[in-house]
């Protein structure tokens, strides 16, 4: 095992997410409040529970999160990629598993920029013939 404290980025579109586990009891805190808090109504918390159901590790680190840009959807597929990465580094044996879920993967998709003569990325401004 790596040493107490393991630290990893996580991104997804715009937004990064900066993640410090430590072995611990299973809280998670984002920007200073707990999951919850953070993320209100939305119910993400089986994706951010994955990485640890996936390496049999739930209830067994403690996660500080720090997290900002992009929306909720995009900065919790941040946390997880982050999450994920911090576990590969405290224990490399479970990068087999957390490889095999597709969780140590970026999302490397991102917004197309808008384009000058054009209204968006792929979208025109309409033809008027006369």
């Amino acid at each position: 095992m790596a040493q107490e404290k393991t630290y990893a980025t996580g991104k997804r579109k715009s937004a990064i997410a900066r993640v410090w586990i430590t072995p611990g009891s299973g809280q998670i805190q984002i920007n200073k409040q707990p999951l919850a808090d953070y993320f209100g109504n939305i119910f993400f918390e089986p994706k951010v529970d994955k990485p640890f159901s996936v390496t049999e590790t739930t209830d067994k680190f403690d996660i500080m999160a720090t997290v900002k840009g992009g929306g909720k959807s995009a900065q919790v597929d941040a946390l997880v990629h982050g999450i994920s990465k911090a576990l590969q580094e405290y224990n490399p044996e479970l990068r087999d598993s957390l490889k095999k879920a597709g969780l140590l993967t970026r999302d490397s998709r991102i917004k197309e920029r808008k384009k000058y003569g054009q209204r968006g990325a792929r979208a025109r401004f309409q033809f008027s013939k006369r």
